[in-house]
């Protein structure tokens, strides 16, 4: 699947994301809702791994890495985030994850020697940029002496944990881990330590059948589990994390269109300014990228295992 596919599908499916996590806040724990999430998406996962007969028996170090990729971004990371929108907007949270881009660039530094060219940091100011202006309202008429920054603060921790976890990701798949398989187990222990982070404060199991809560749960579970983290972690050990996380400041920009189109939201100045922002600069990082990715040769690989590419240049 080409780059530009999987680009897609992380935002597309992403940028929806932010409103089924508002039908999953309110009779069940955050802590369980994730335990329920991630537990759903690993049982479908270890299925299609068996269907399709890949290798699921890994050594001690394998697994190292599928735990902690667990603890960062199938646990912390969305327990701070579902935390985080019960005290702020979708949108606010939103803005805050959306500091990840810089944390990719920042960590892929100091991990992996990755130097991020002038196209990829004008990129991500302009990025930047754009969904601060989509959002100028609701951060102008913010108040932080109530619980907006704490909350705020909740989701800048979560998107730092979620930088961590894109490093091992990356640092895996370049040990030749495939990403199905290292999701499948990586979402295996996020839910077995999230249910125990759960069970520590004392939350009750308890389930809300409503249609609301069912129904996003399924689509966060395929969609937003599944689907989407296995099209991101694919797209990032292909162009490094420095230019995948650009996908995060185009997540606001889908769920305000469909907003414009579901929920009758006005279209005003600041959000055509911000997503032509935005559109600007994802277009400067990927055309730079469709540069570079002319240059590559895939390296064969066996069934079921990423297909590495290796830049001719960095």
């Amino acid at each position: 699947m080409s780059n530009g596919i999987l680009y897609l599908i992380t935002v597309m499916v992403w940028g929806s994301t932010w409103l089924a996590i508002e039908f999953q806040l309110g009779v069940v724990a955050p802590e369980v809702s994730v335990f329920y999430r991630y537990s759903l998406a690993a049982l479908l996962l270890f299925g299609w791994c068996r269907a399709r007969g890949l290798r699921l028996d890994f050594g001690l170090r394998a697994h190292s890495r599928f735990l902690l990729l667990g603890l960062l971004l199938f646990c912390l990371n969305y327990i701070l985030t579902y935390h985080a929108q019960q005290y702020i907007t979708s949108a606010l949270a939103a803005i805050a994850f959306s500091t990840m881009l810089w944390m990719n660039i920042i960590n892929a530094r100091l991990f992996f020697g990755v130097r991020s060219g002038p196209r990829v940091i004008i990129g991500s100011v302009l990025g930047v940029a754009g969904i601060v202006t989509l959002f100028l309202p609701q951060v102008g008429a913010v108040s932080f002496s109530d619980a907006t920054l704490y909350g705020a603060t909740l989701s800048v921790i979560g998107a730092f944990i979620a930088s961590l976890g894109n490093m091992v990701s990356q640092e895996a798949q370049k040990g030749g881990i495939p990403v199905l398989q290292a999701n499948a187990w990586g979402m295996f222990y996020g839910a077995l330590l999230t249910g125990a982070i759960a069970l520590g404060q004392g939350h009750a199991f308890n389930f809300d059948a409503s249609p609301g809560y069912v129904l996003s749960l399924a689509y966060l579970a395929v969609f937003g589990s599944v689907v989407a983290f296995g099209a991101y972690l694919t797209l990032l050990g292909r162009i490094g994390a420095h230019k995948a996380g650009y996908a995060v400041v185009m997540f606001p920009v889908v769920a305000l269109m469909l907003s414009v189109f579901f929920e009758g939201l006005q279209i005003t100045l600041n959000i055509v300014a911000g997503v032509v922002l935005v559109t600007v600069g994802n277009v400067i990082i990927l055309r730079r990228e469709r540069t570079v990715a002319t240059m590559m040769e895939p390296v064969a690989s066996a069934p079921g295992s990423l297909e590495v590419e290796k830049p001719a240049c960095r």
